[in-house]
């Protein structure tokens, strides 16, 4: 093998090589992303399939069951509502007609079950995520809320 094969073998395989690196970054960051999705977006179908993914509203008064550590609540952005199911504790911050955002996934019945559950910091605090997919619903009946 002459020098400059040489020189072109260590340049071809030093490309294969980023290119895999490259590669097992990309498939490790796409399966770690969590998206924001809005109950309307979930009933409009913009949620994906068997992929975890986060909701956040408002839990919708006079939803929320408790059978020992699992619980059910209702989120809310004022057009669309979904059924959360959570076993665990909830945060202490966690109360009805309050912000929240839960992660999880949607079965197939259309019931989100939830591995997550993040509760408001104060009174006037909404996720800004949340805040802003309410705005667009409601952009009347959001102003009692400040995103942070």
């Amino acid at each position: 093998m002459t020098p400059r094969q040489k020189r072109f073998a260590w340049i071809a395989s030093g490309l294969v090589a980023l290119a895999v690196v490259a590669g097992l970054l990309l498939y490790a960051l796409n399966s770690n992303i969590v998206f924001f999705y809005t109950p309307t977006q979930v009933a409009n179908h913009e949620a994906p399939e068997g992929r975890t993914f986060r909701i956040g509203g408002l839990v919708e008064p006079g939803s929320l069951k408790r059978e020992g550590t699992r619980v059910q609540f209702v989120v809310t952005d004022g057009d669309h509502q979904i059924t959360v199911t959570y076993v665990g504790t909830l945060p202490d911050l966690f109360r009805e007609g309050k912000g929240v955002v839960t992660q999880g996934r949607l079965g197939a019945d259309g019931l989100f079950t939830a591995s997550e559950v993040l509760a408001k910091h104060d009174e006037n605090y909404m996720p800004p995520e949340a805040a802003e997919a309410m705005k667009k619903v409601h952009p009347d009946t959001i102003d009692t809320f400040k995103s942070q």
